[in-house]
């Protein structure tokens, strides 16, 4: 059974975005980044990803600086590449430039000690839609408020 630990999630693009479908990615990193991830010091809030020549790329993710680094830190915000099946990335790129979609990560977590991200293809919610989702959630709350007091009276 693989053992996964939670490093970093980005709750608020469940309340932004409609996700319509996620991928399991690997991320290329170097020694202090890991060091730095399994310390639990990254942010991928403001993060997205973006096809480059063929590749995927994550951009605006943060991993701090490793305390023990010396001159071999790394720089905290750099691109990092993922690591993506090529039929994934050639769908996903066809996605993203045909019906105007996003990738955005949803969480960074280690498997079995290795760096994980996973990937949501997203399309951005207007305000009203975002209501509409709390609205709902919030209706299934209370059903469920319901049926757990009725069962315990």
């Amino acid at each position: 059974m693989a053992e996964i630990k939670t490093v970093a999630s980005n709750r608020k693009a469940f309340h932004d975005y409609e996700i319509l479908e996620r991928v399991e990615a690997g991320i290329a990193l170097t020694g202090t980044e890991i060091k730095s991830i399994r310390a639990g010091a990254a942010n991928i809030r403001e993060a997205h990803a973006r096809p480059l020549e063929g590749e995927m790329w994550l951009y605006g993710a943060h991993i701090a600086a490793y305390d023990a680094g010396s001159y071999q830190n790394h720089e905290p915000t750099r691109p990092r590449r993922l690591l993506l099946h090529k039929a994934q990335i050639r769908d996903w790129v066809r996605a993203i430039s045909e019906r105007g979609l996003t990738v955005i990560p949803l969480s960074l977590y280690l498997k079995d000690g290795k760096a994980k991200v996973e990937l949501g293809l997203v399309r951005g919610r207007k305000s009203y839609d975002k209501r509409q989702a709390i609205a709902k959630r919030e209706a299934e709350r209370e059903i469920q408020r319901a049926v757990r007091d009725r069962q315990r009276s």
